[in-house]
């Protein structure tokens, strides 16, 4: 997109704030009226005042130049707070957007792009965007009023002089579309940059404990100081363009004036123009160096603004989710079926999952086992429709799930998984979370706590379900957390259950308890198990084996220990090692 359309694209988020914005431009446009009138005011107060010292224009005069910055005052104020008025909004609606189609996007967009990168568009670029859509049309229509006023009472005092001033237009013109497209190209890459560091500093906290105990400081400072070098470059070399951009369009502009001043001079001497029109050009001209300042020094400031739109509408212009589903289901059966379903990682060379075949009975559970990158963790995902099979196809109760609305099916799914993502509010409402979009009672609540054999923590917490338990529920142990999202399923009630190497993360007394709760999880649902603990999946109605994206072995835990295959290959190596787990899952 050129800068044109991202400009006028960018202008259309104003457009709901056109009443504000537009009084914002008549107060900025009376501000650049007074500016020609301060020049205006020097040649009666020379001409009258002093030379045919008049005395009623030496009290009017001053009257004026006080009301003249009177109305200045004014207007400045109105055109300043009606712009952060048009800006602050603009700026919300572009995060609502941006956030928006961020929940709509398909997984292979997160896989794809860092966390930090994303967040910096929220933080970093966002702003840049609204200083291109609000503060540079400011200064654009300020300034060049300010620039006309300026030269139109000079081409009225003196048009032959006036017009020598012209010269400065065609160079000017050059200098600032070289530094336009230097400062463009730069500000892309310092923006780039900037997600980097986000992404740095995101690992950072995140990854504290990690760091900490391999003694990761020296590494991480490393890295956090290399990408901070680096915008520090890049602002460096953004300042470079846009402070030689400045001096250089004055220079034309001064030689100009210079010799504007030279010839006025000698008008002046010949008595060709009087001391008070002299001055009154002279002024006007000189004023006209500020506002070609500001409006050499405003690109750089567009340029920014426009590089960091082009990453905002970049992100909001991202296909989502495709969702051409027209049907709906209040609450499935359950019976699931795959056929030769297979898959291929967005920028993959190869399928991940080759011609999967399977049917699931509604109330059966599955077990999925094998080695790491096997493909089991895919091929649950595509249940909901995280990823769509690239070929085949999956059905939901004799319904091909691309014919289902995508809301619709995930109402029949509910997950538990081994990386259990809590939010920083209370106990009772990570458990409400299950049930969006409808009522949850405290009966509702405490009963899905009760049953995920959680209410026996719940209870002595500090202030029970509405205790707050942090970021991502650091305040809770990883059984309470695994019982949190195992009440949260519970309250959702769907049809449909996948459980992610639920039990991996927790030590044997933990994972007994929570066994328990995710038996009653499993009662009269149809369950999809990807595990490698085999207290998880010894008693499963049946267990597929998978490797290198295909299932190799299909059987009970006994039928396929018989078989003395992969899974018999598995379990025997666990037997030795006198562990409880399997292959982690891919």
């Amino acid at each position: 997109m050129n800068s044109k359309d991202l400009y006028f694209r960018l202008l259309k988020y104003v457009l709901p704030y056109r009443g504000a914005f537009i009084v914002s431009l008549l107060a900025t446009a009376a501000f650049a009226a007074t500016e020609p009138a301060m020049p205006a005011l020097m040649k009666p107060l020379l001409d009258e005042s002093f030379v045919a010292d008049s005395t009623a224009d030496i009290i009017r005069l001053p009257l004026l130049l006080i009301g003249l910055f009177f109305i200045r005052g004014i207007a400045s104020f109105i055109s300043g707070y009606g712009m952060k008025l048009v800006a602050n909004h603009v700026v919300m609606d572009l995060r609502r957007e941006m956030f928006d189609k961020l929940q709509r996007l398909p997984l292979y967009y997160f896989d794809n792009h860092a966390s930090g990168n994303i967040m910096a568009l929220f933080t970093f670029n966002v702003s840049r965007v609204t200083t291109a859509a609000t503060t540079v049309i400011v200064t654009l229509v300020k300034d060049s009023l300010i620039i006309i006023g300026l030269l139109a009472y000079a081409l009225y005092l003196n048009w032959q002089l006036t017009l020598i001033i012209m010269i400065i237009v065609p160079p000017t013109a050059l200098m600032i579309r070289y530094f336009s497209r230097r400062m463009r190209k730069l500000s892309r890459s310092l923006q780039d940059t900037v997600g980097e560091l986000t992404h740095v500093v995101q690992e950072g906290i995140s990854g504290n404990r990690e760091i900490k105990i391999f003694g990761g400081e020296d590494y991480e400072n490393r890295r956090f100081n290399k990408v901070s070098n680096w915008i520090r470059r890049y602002r460096m070399k953004v300042a470079v363009a846009a402070e030689l951009n400045v001096p250089v369009v004055q220079m034309f502009t001064v030689a100009s004036l210079a010799i504007v001043v030279y010839f006025a001079a000698m008008q002046a001497r010949n008595g060709e123009i009087t001391v008070g029109t002299f001055v009154a050009l002279i002024t006007a001209l000189a004023l006209l160096s500020s506002p070609i300042k500001r409006l050499t020094k405003v690109n750089a400031a567009l340029q920014n603004g426009l590089a960091a739109a082009e990453s905002v509408f970049a992100l909001i212009d991202e296909m989502p989710e495709i969702d051409n589903g027209t049907q709906t289901i209040d609450h499935a059966r359950g019976d699931i079926r795959l056929v030769n379903a297979s898959y291929t990682h967005h920028g993959s060379p190869g399928p991940v999952l080759h011609d999967i075949n399977i049917e699931i009975a509604a109330g059966e559970t599955v077990a999925l086992v094998g080695p790491s990158g096997g493909g089991k963790t895919t091929l649950a995902n595509l249940l909901p429709r995280f990823y769509n099979p690239t070929s085949g196809q999956i059905f939901l109760d004799g319904i091909d799930t691309h014919d289902i609305q995508l809301s619709s099916l995930r109402e029949q799914i509910a997950y538990v998984g081994q990386h259990i993502i809590l939010f920083n509010e209370s106990v009772a409402s990570n458990i409400a979370y299950g049930a969006q979009g409808g009522k949850v009672t405290e009966e509702a609540i405490h009963d899905a706590a009760e049953k995920a054999h959680a209410l026996e923590f719940i209870e002595k917490l500090p202030q029970g379900f509405d205790t707050m338990i942090g970021e991502n529920g650091v305040r809770l142990s990883a059984g309470q957390r695994q019982r949190i999202a195992i009440a949260r399923a519970l309250i959702k009630n769907a049809p449909i259950l996948i459980l992610d190497e639920a039990t991996s993360a927790l030590d044997t007394e933990s994972e007994k308890i929570v066994q328990l709760a995710l038996d009653t999880l499993r009662s009269g649902r149809t369950s999809l198990i990807i595990a490698h603990r085999l207290s998880t999946i010894k008693n499963a109605d049946r267990i597929l084996a998978m490797q290198d994206g295909r299932i190799v072995e299909s059987g009970t835990h006994q039928q396929l220990l018989q078989l003395n295959g992969l899974y018999a290959q598995l379990y025997n190596t666990q037997s030795r090692d006198h562990g409880d787990s399997l292959e982690q899952s891919s």
